[in-house]
């Protein structure tokens, strides 16, 4: 035992094991470049249906971000081949977990030697095990379940070397194609994923949440245990739910009830306090007895700036009326600049699109699904327009904030696909924006986040 504890450790922690990471990481997102490099230039063939799932086992394997940032590129348009986004796709938060002298280890360097006195019971096997660290179920002296979720060790490290090799899949893809330039979306994964380091920081997340939720009767935040937590270990109360894909045959009210509750899970903090949960993966939510909803792991959050927020309304109105002037200056309002009559035409297309359930007053399904995936008809349509373009103008350069909102609007559409709802989402929407002026959220974002000791 002892001896398989100081492996897991050495394997992790030391200047060996990080270099080791940096060689198989590397070789990972070098054998990809090489590979995709070598088919298109040389005219190599590759069975990229086999290679892709070598990659993926890879990333699965190796843990920290670079799993993640698989799952995140993956939602980007034609920013991989689709045999290797199909495969990044079925990248799950479930990495093989570490073994039990691990976690004893580990538990001891963040809350004491004594450390299993403070749990009346910790259970030895993670009951979930993701890309920085695993969960394990426990419970405290008062009865009340817990979750402890325990960060690898290292993982900066990690990161730092994930990113690094990000790179040289984000430069083979720019050479390759003009249309998208990727250096905001490489700065934003990167400040995003150096976050989710911080438990301390997610924990002050948490408690934002339940703040800003407090008034949603069927959305349920675990309360952060204080005195069993550390920058490195999150203990918050355990909530008991479903998968949700269970009840996508329930009854149609029991799944609109559901898809209801998820919309407002998602979409009252970003109106209301310019802030959204960035990371609709299946395993952040689970669904009660009751059809409420259990939004669980703040670790990946997006503060928005007020105005950005307020370029989101300005564009569904300009869609809504026809008005291009509005529309580009929502587009300016995000970080868009000097775009053509033919871009601006071509992104709006790609808004039609995400809008397009909220734009008609009627009851109806969120949209479809087009080879599995939800939106990749526009998305290519919109990129391919968008590529022919940048060979004259050169490429569009996307806001960093998003990828983030992008991947929630696509991640819960396909949700609600799943679930097969059916609502009236121009009404839902337009209740929740009834109200809204760009300083009064300036206002209540700033108040609410010095309440927490969140810097905007």
């Amino acid at each position: 035992m002892k001896n398989n504890e100081d492996k897991d450790l050495k394997d992790s922690t030391n200047l060996g094991g990080r270099l080791s990471r940096y060689g198989k990481v590397s070789g990972t997102m070098a054998g990809l470049a090489a590979k995709l490099a070598g088919e298109r230039y040389l005219g190599l063939p590759i069975e990229k249906d086999e290679h892709a799932r070598q990659l993926m086992t890879a990333l699965g394997n190796l843990k920290g971000p670079l799993m993640k940032v698989g799952q995140i590129l993956a939602t980007i348009p034609e920013a991989l081949p689709p045999e290797y986004a199909q495969a990044f796709r079925q990248l799950q938060s479930n990495a093989p977990p570490m073994g039990w002298p691990f976690v004893r280890r580990r538990m001891k360097a963040e809350l004491g030697p004594d450390w299993e006195s403070k749990f009346a019971a910790f259970e030895k096997e993670a009951a979930a095990a993701a890309s920085l660290g695993q969960v394990h179920k426990a419970t405290g002296h008062d009865g009340r379940l817990l979750a402890c979720k325990l960060q690898y060790p290292d993982m900066r490290s990690a990161i730092d070397a994930d990113l690094n090799q990000l790179k040289i899949l984000f430069s083979l893809y720019e050479r390759t194609d003009k249309s998208v330039k990727t250096a905001q979306i490489h700065a934003e994964l990167s400040e995003r994923l150096t976050e989710e380091l911080d438990y301390a920081l997610e924990a002050r997340y948490t408690r934002l949440y339940g703040w800003i939720l407090r008034d949603e009767p069927h959305v349920h935040v675990p309360e952060v245990i204080e005195e069993l937590s550390t920058s490195r270990l999150l203990t918050s109360t355990w909530l008991e739910g479903e998968n949700i894909l269970n009840f996508v045959d329930a009854n149609p009210d029991q799944r609109n009830r559901l898809a209801m509750n998820m919309f407002r899970a998602w979409y009252v903090p970003l109106y209301g306090y310019g802030i959204i949960h960035g990371d609709p993966h299946l395993g952040n939510y689970t669904a009660r007895e009751d059809d409420s909803l259990n939004l669980l792991d703040f670790g990946c959050v997006r503060v928005f700036p007020p105005a950005f927020v307020g370029g989101v309304i300005d564009l569904y109105n300009a869609l809504m009326t026809n008005d291009t002037a509005l529309a580009v200056h929502a587009y300016e309002t995000w970080g868009f600049k000097d775009l053509s009559k033919e871009q601006v035409e071509t992104l709006n297309v790609w808004a039609n699109f995400l809008y397009g359930p909220v734009m008609e007053d009627k009851i109806r399904p969120i949209g479809e699904v087009t080879n599995g995936i939800y939106g990749r008809e526009t998305a290519e349509k919109v990129h391919k327009k968008l590529r022919d373009i940048g060979k004259e103008r050169g490429g569009i350069t996307v806001p960093r904030e998003f990828v983030f909102m992008d991947r929630a609007a696509l991640g819960l559409g396909s949700v609600f696909l799943h679930l097969k709802a059916e609502i009236n989402w121009y009404r839902v929407f337009n209740e929740l924006i009834q109200d809204f002026n760009v300083e009064s959220l300036r206002k209540r974002q700033k108040d609410t986040l010095t309440r927490f000791s969140i810097a905007s």
